[in-house]
């Protein structure tokens, strides 16, 4: 099988990309091996932001192990829910991990639903936490993407751009690949957006602005807002690209692009909000005001 990986107008030409490697024998894919880096750097992003805050680190450490575990079993749970037509009459598969097939936003779901149980339970503010968290999830999200990177997936429609990716027809799903790639395909290879590629820096300059704004923030919840916010609008654009979405039974509107535009709605109007509010408080502290009275 081919194993390149080219971006022609970058002049980068990758003649030998594979998928996985082997150990004693034992195969180990570069999707899993990306994806738990992502984790374990996630994790030390956010145990730092957790001891700066002064936060108890042992609950925090707690924590992150039951949300990491809780968003692996949500992130398969959602990819099937919206796989069902297949997985109905494959069951056996569903918990074949190694052959692909989970999603971020069922992951995040699940983390958000762990996260906010333990904190209720353990009597702790569920907005700093997330606050805490939200810069480590990035950095799961933007190493995780390279995953795809080396399965071939989770690209999109035909491109002739400067981020141009040119692919083996042999080396990806045929259920992703379109009309118009194969209308453009030459000696055997099609030429697509590297959505995994945008999204990764996408989320990296997204990373960096919460990074430096997380020290002047003006309420807990706000960096998770400002995540959600971010997050959303850039998933709403790149998702419309990509020829693998997940979609909506009956309707058949990709349900990963709604939920992106419905989360950046909503974390827009409770950032209007917190942030109003942040502005009555000071003002009423400025002006003398008893709370108590109001």
């Amino acid at each position: 099988m081919d194993y390149s990986i080219a971006f022609p107008h970058l002049h980068i030409d990758l003649e030998h990309v594979g998928k996985s490697f082997h150990i004693f024998g034992v195969e180990i894919a570069y999707y899993g091996v990306v994806i738990a880096m992502g984790m374990l750097f996630g994790l030390l992003l956010s145990l730092h932001e957790a001891k700066r805050t002064g936060q108890d680190m042992d609950r925090i450490f707690n924590l992150m192990m039951i949300a990491i575990v809780a968003g692996i079993i949500g992130a398969r749970i959602y990819y099937v829910a919206f796989k069902w037509d297949y997985y109905r009459n494959h069951l056996t598969e569903i918990l074949n991990y190694r052959e692909g097939g989970i999603a971020i936003y069922g992951a995040i779901i699940a983390s958000v639903i762990s996260v906010w149980i333990y904190t209720k339970a353990k009597k702790m503010s569920f907005l700093l936490v997330a606050d805490t968290f939200c810069m480590g999830l990035l950095v799961g999200q933007i190493m995780g993407r390279w995953g795809n990177f080396f399965n071939r997936e989770a690209f999109g429609g035909y491109t002739d751009s400067l981020f141009a990716m040119r692919l083996p027809l042999s080396a990806v799903r045929r259920a992703d690949v379109t009309d118009e790639m194969l209308a453009h395909m030459t000696d055997g290879y099609i030429q697509v957006h590297p959505t995994f590629l945008y999204e990764s820096l996408w989320n990296l300059c997204l990373l960096l602005f919460i990074f430096f704004y997380r020290k002047h923030k003006k309420f807990d919840g706000e960096l998770i807002l400002l995540y959600l916010l971010g997050y959303g609008l850039g998933r709403g654009w790149i998702e419309g690209l990509r020829t693998d979405q997940l979609l909506l039974p009956v309707v058949g509107l990709p349900v990963s692009q709604l939920l992106s535009v419905a989360l950046a709605v909503f974390a827009a109007i409770m950032l209007l909000a917190g942030h109003r509010k942040n502005r009555g408080t000071k003002s009423r502290e400025l002006s003398g005001e008893d709370e108590s009275r109001l």
